[in-house]
C-alpha cells in the first residue's frame, strides 16, 4: 500500500478505534460556568440534549463564542431561499464526505421543500435529470467552489441572472461555511445523534465522525 493509499484509508478512519470520535463531547458535568452559558443558547434536540457538533466545538469556548453567530446568520437569518440553501449544504457534504453534515441537515431540507427523489439526485449531481436550470447551476457552483476554488464564469453569469451582489456573495460564503464545518466534523470524528440518518448519504463514502 503506498502512502496515499493509507493517508486516504486513515482519513476516513476519523472516529478513532470501534466508533469512538477522536474528539469526544465534552460532557455536561465538565462544563465551566462560560461553557454552560455558551451552551444555554445552543439549539437543542427534540429529547432536550445539545448536538454534539456543538458540545465537541466548546472545547475551544473562545472560537465556539465567535462561530455560533456567523453559522446562525447564514443557517436562520440568511437572503437565501431556504431550499437553494439546503441543495448547496447537502452537495457540499456530498463533496467532503461529511455524513454528520448530511444527516442533520436532511430533516432541515425536507422541511424546506427537499424531496427524497432530490435528495438521490444532489448525489447524483447538477448533470442529473429534473433539476430546473437555476438549480442545476447552484449544484455546479457547489462543485467549482469544492474542486477549484472558484466559480467559473458561465454558472456566475447564469446565478448571476437570479441574484443580486448579495445573495452572490452569500452563495459562495455558504458553500466555504460548510466546508468548514466538514473539515472539523470529519477530523474531530463527530457521532451522528440517534434519531438521525444518512438517508441517501452514498454508502462506503461517509465521515459519519
Amino acid at each position: 500500500m503506498d502512502d496515499a493509499t493509507t493517508d486516504e484509508s486513515d482519513a476516513r478512519r476519523a472516529d478513532g478505534v470501534e466508533g469512538v470520535p477522536r474528539l469526544a463531547p465534552l460532557p455536561e458535568d465538565h462544563w465551566d460556568a462560560r461553557v454552560a452559558a455558551l451552551l444555554s443558547t445552543a439549539p437543542r434536540d427534540p429529547g432536550g440534549q445539545v448536538p454534539n457538533i456543538f458540545t465537541t466545538l466548546a472545547r475551544h469556548a473562545d472560537l465556539y463564542e465567535r462561530f455560533m453567530p456567523f453559522g446562525s446568520q447564514l443557517l436562520r437569518n440568511g437572503l437565501l431561499p431556504a431550499r437553494v440553501r439546503e441543495l448547496l449544504i447537502l452537495r457540499t457534504a456530498h463533496n467532503t464526505r461529511a455524513a454528520y453534515e448530511w444527516g442533520r441537515h436532511v430533516p432541515l431540507a425536507k422541511a424546506a421543500g427537499v424531496t427524497t427523489e432530490d435528495l438521490q439526485r444532489i448525489v447524483q449531481g447538477p448533470e442529473a435529470g429534473a433539476w430546473t436550470d437555476l438549480e442545476r447551476h447552484l449544484l455546479r457552483a457547489a462543485d467549482q467552489l469544492h474542486h477549484d476554488a472558484v466559480v467559473c464564469e458561465a454558472t456566475w453569469q447564469a446565478l448571476a441572472s437570479h441574484y443580486d451582489e448579495a445573495a452572490l456573495i452569500e452563495i459562495t460564503v455558504l458553500v466555504g461555511q460548510y466546508h468548514l464545518v466538514a473539515f472539523f466534523l470529519n477530523s474531530a470524528g463527530v457521532r451522528l445523534e440517534p434519531g438521525f440518518e444518512h438517508a441517501g448519504f452514498p454508502e462506503g463514502s461517509q465521515n459519519d465522525g
